[in-house]
């Protein structure tokens, strides 16, 4: 953290002091991404004292973690809790936040672990977490995971390329349009960042809705999120699913619009997780515990519309995001120009404590057995595993360590969810979920692979 002084004969000595204070927090933060100029506005001062929330008895076993991450709005909670120093807060003075050149890659860190030189966990798209416990997505190694938390809820749309601009292609769509593409010799590209997690399922949703097979009807593509600008700038898809900010730098440099915010196809959906290595955890419970009360204090920092322009600034850093602060700043204030229509509203934003439906933080089961209902519906689980899901979830959703730590850290009572499901969800085209009958929900949609 450096301070300024107004004396000018010591300007140039205190420029270098400041800049190498500058450099030693953002290599300690960024596990080794390069150092950058902080935007205008922006701040990396911690904003709580090293180990002022560790109270006798709760010291964590170790002072360091390897989290990963990936680019997209959804990572904030982690990037804050490393920056604004809540994790030093709860005694963890070593956690290396460390940016994943994609899924894959994140994925293969959590497969070796720290100790591999990979990494101990951190964000995850929905179901990874399960898909890696059951070995389903780690060439048959079973990876158990521990999910302790949902990061956010929304920021999160399907962005479409400009030559499709006219063709009403929104919340609904024309199934012709799609079957008229196939019939010339060309199949719609829809791209995503991850096979068989959530920005798949959403894209999968959003088509299967208006009755489009996303198997037969459309070419499907696994694309980084750091790829989305440029791939759709040449022409290699026509459509993106993935987070903010990559729909909305598509807009800002006119090179797509979006079709639909995921917000507007579920609101207040379940969207990305932290999660990690069920070995770790097991070995060092209190500093699980310790990671997971300071992400859950930077989501009560992010949830705060105050600190937005300050998050959007910290994030837009060359080592974390590496994109210009006023493409993050707008949608994280729920202000999306989506191209062909614009939606200025702070609940379609994202969200990462609550929402209108209440806890955001808060992993309900019910939602991890949609994600696996829903993984089911497109066989990516055979019946076999889909049978076991129900006490998959049991093993792998640790909703009771959020419960201890949220009451550890002084979190009202009433912000405390007291039942693991959130109840019937209902999506934009009127389907309904309840979990207490998710083969209904099966037999209600109109194309599935089971």
């Amino acid at each position: 953290m450096s301070q300024s002084f107004t004396p000018l004969s010591r300007r140039k000595f205190l420029l270098v002091a400041s800049a190498t204070a500058t450099t030693s927090i953002l290599l300690k933060g960024c596990a080794g991404e390069p150092p950058s100029d902080k935007p205008a506005g922006s701040s990396s001062a911690p904003t709580v004292a090293a180990g002022s929330g560790v109270k006798a008895g709760e010291e964590p076993e170790v002072k360091t973690a390897k989290l990963g991450y990936i680019p997209i709005v959804e990572a904030a909670p982690l990037i804050v809790a490393s920056v604004k120093g809540f994790f030093a807060k709860y005694g963890m003075l070593d956690v290396k936040i460390d940016k994943q050149a994609n899924w894959g890659a994140a994925r293969d860190n959590a497969k070796i672990g720290s100790a591999g030189g990979g990494i101990d966990g951190g964000q995850w798209q929905m179901p990874m977490p399960y898909l890696m416990t059951a070995g389903i997505i780690t060439d048959g190694a079973k990876v158990p995971m521990y999910v302790l938390c949902q990061l956010n809820t929304q920021g999160n749309g399907i962005a479409i390329a400009n030559k499709h601009k006219g063709k009403n292609l929104g919340l609904k769509v024309d199934p012709k349009f799609f079957a008229d593409m196939k019939a010339g010799g060309t199949k719609f590209k829809a791209a995503y960042t991850f096979p068989k997690a959530n920005q798949e399922l959403w894209i999968r949703y959003w088509l299967g809705a208006s009755g489009v097979d996303p198997d037969s009807e459309v070419e499907l593509l696994t694309v980084p999120a750091s790829q989305t600008v440029a791939d759709m700038k040449r022409g290699a898809m026509d459509a993106f699913s993935t987070g903010d900010p990559w729909p909305n730098r598509i807009v800002a440099d006119d090179i797509g619009f979006v079709s639909a915010l995921t917000s507007e196809m579920w609101a207040a959906h379940p969207e990305e997780y932290f999660a990690v290595r069920q070995d770790w955890a097991d070995k060092h419970p209190k500093a699980t515990k310790a990671l997971l009360k300071a992400i859950m204090e930077a989501q009560q920092w992010c949830d705060n519309f105050d600190n937005r322009k300050e998050l959007a600034g910290i994030l837009a850093q060359r080592e974390y995001f590496g994109v210009p602060e006023a493409v993050l700043e707008a949608p994280l204030m729920g202000k999306y120009n989506l191209g062909e229509r614009s939606i200025d509203d702070k609940q379609q934003a994202v969200l990462y404590w609550k929402d209108k439906k209440g806890s955001v933080s808060y992993p309900y089961q019910s939602h991890d057995l949609w994600f696996l209902t829903e993984s089911h519906r497109w066989k990516f689980l055979d019946k076999v595993q889909y049978d076991e899901a129900k006490a998959l979830i049991s093993k792998v959703n640790r909703e009771d360590l959020w419960k201890q730590c949220a009451q550890e850290i002084g979190v009202a009572a009433g912000d405390i969810p007291t039942t693991k499901s959130r109840g019937i969800e209902e999506f934009f085209d009127g389907i309904k979920f309840d979990p207490a009958n998710p083969e209904a929900y099966l037999s209600s949609l109109k194309i599935k692979r089971v």
